[in-house]
């Protein structure tokens, strides 16, 4: 697993890939925050971190594809694949390899936005008038969102040689997972509208944003990335008999 997880770092962070969706995702995410007059934290009046959090997840439907498309669609297009079934690696270790290389690479690009939190701690009146226990909540829904949206898009590149397909297969679950189950749910009342809402991925992420880590929300959110993973496996079983 150490061999795929370095290749696959590599390959991000020797070419423009990785800097490319860092960028995007700083660039949106500091005009979002500090910029954009209906948004920014400046005119908010509060120490709040709300817009940077609920921006997030939508630029993940498209940066995270982005980053996992070509993953198995290019082994599969260029017959390397079959290659890599000759190694002493197990498919599991090809995609955990593949899992965590890409999970990094996006933690990498939550790391500089650390800063956002510690200049609204500052501006806070008094300093540190700011929820850090709803923030380090989120933070913690983010990285696992990523998570599971990465172990999406590793499922739709096992699917299919074509990275665009890829792509589209990935955004087009991310997004019902993440927004459409909520959409649903707003269809129902009572006890089946909670049900819904709570099978979809942003339930599970605001609840970690309020501050209170529940370990049943861990657990959904480390559920849905084992489920796409297993399901990667699956596929790629079938494709190296």
């Amino acid at each position: 697993m150490r061999s795929i997880f370095l290749k696959e770092l590599n390959a991000y962070f020797s070419s423009a890939v990785a800097y490319l969706i860092i960028g995007v995702f700083l660039i949106f995410t500091s005009l979002f925050t500090w910029v954009f007059p209906d948004s920014n934290v400046l005119d908010y009046g509060f120490s709040d971190l709300g817009s940077f959090f609920q921006l997030t997840p939508y630029l993940f439907f498209l940066l995270i594809p982005a980053l996992t498309m070509r993953l198995f669609a290019d082994e599969f297009r260029m017959g390397t694949f079959e290659l890599l079934m000759t190694k002493p690696l197990s498919i599991w270790q090809l995609v955990l390899g593949k899992f965590f290389a890409a999970w990094l690479t996006i933690a990498a690009a939550l790391i500089p936005t650390v800063i956002y939190y510690i200049s609204v701690y500052q501006l806070g009146s008094p300093v540190g008038n700011i929820d850090s226990a709803a923030v380090i909540g989120a933070y913690a829904g983010l990285l696992l969102l990523a998570g599971a949206f990465v172990s999406i898009g590793i499922f739709a590149s096992s699917l299919t040689d074509n990275q665009i397909i890829a792509f589209v297969i990935s955004v087009t679950t991310c997004i019902f997972f993440y927004e459409g189950l909520h959409q649903v749910a707003q269809l129902f009342s009572g006890e089946t509208q909670f049900i819904i809402d709570y099978l979809s991925l942003q339930f599970q992420f605001n609840s970690l944003g309020r501050g209170l880590i529940d370990s049943r929300n861990l657990i959904y959110l480390i559920s849905v990335c084992f489920f796409f993973l297993y399901g990667s496996y699956l596929k790629l079983l079938s494709k190296s008999r």
